[in-house]
């Protein structure tokens, strides 16, 4: 693949594209381009809508990424986008067919993270300011964790019940890197989608925030999966 190939990130609950800009800096520095999508977390099926239609004004062949319930995203919009040549999953969901975030979370113990979210009025959830450093972006600085917890876009009931169908890790090589410090999606799960799915796994000793904390890792997985379709 040439340097020039497109990567597409796409964030997960309680972030937004802005929380790649260390890593878009370092791909940028490699010659890719990059665009970091901004999906709306109102379910599943919208977020999956919104990432096709930035793949679609995007011929060239691309690395689609995912972090956290981005990867349930990317697992969806790359099933119809035969210009997404590899898919890497940065500490995230990769569904199965028929499976949901909430069928996947009854399977295991609550993460220790997950006392940190709660409900609003409205139908989605966030997480506590206060708790929002520990559980969720450790490795940050604070004062990075207090931007993200004051910009932080809530994730909708209705995307945990939002299904699969065929996974697209079923046909595309997969990358995976596993976080081994983090609070919201536990390592050992981690290591259960990264295997279902065959990937290609790397780890870092990473809260569930790599892309903060560890940015360098993070670029490197997904250079390593980009260059590897040259070969």
């Amino acid at each position: 693949m040439s340097k020039n190939a497109n990567i597409m990130l796409v964030h997960g609950a309680w972030a937004d594209g802005s929380c790649w800009s260390k890593v878009i800096l370092l791909l940028q520095a490699k010659g890719f381009t990059v665009t970091s999508a901004q999906i709306p977390l109102t379910s599943l099926e919208d977020d999956i809508t919104v990432t096709r239609r930035l793949l679609s004004e995007q011929p060239e062949p691309t690395v689609l990424v995912g972090h956290s319930y981005g990867g349930a995203v990317i697992t969806g919009a790359a099933t119809t986008t035969p210009n997404v040549k590899a898919l890497v999953y940065i500490t995230a969901f990769g569904l199965d067919e028929g499976e949901s975030l909430e069928s996947l979370a009854k399977q295991g113990p609550p993460s220790p993270g997950s006392t940190a979210i709660a409900p609003d009025a409205h139908g989605f959830l966030w997480i506590n300011r206060d708790k929002f450093h520990d559980s969720f972006a450790g490795g940050a600085t604070a004062e990075e964790a207090a931007v993200m917890a004051a910009v932080q876009k809530p994730l909708s009931f209705a995307a945990f019940g939002g299904k699969e169908g065929t996974p697209a890790w079923k046909a595309l090589p997969s990358w995976y890197l596993v976080c081994t410090e983090d609070e919201m999606i536990p390592p050992p799960a981690q290591e259960f989608l990264s295997k279902r799915m065959n990937a290609t796994v790397r780890s870092v000793a990473s809260s569930h925030c790599p892309f903060m904390s560890h940015p360098q890792e993070v670029a490197d997985i997904i250079a390593l999966a980009a260059d590897s379709l040259n070969k």
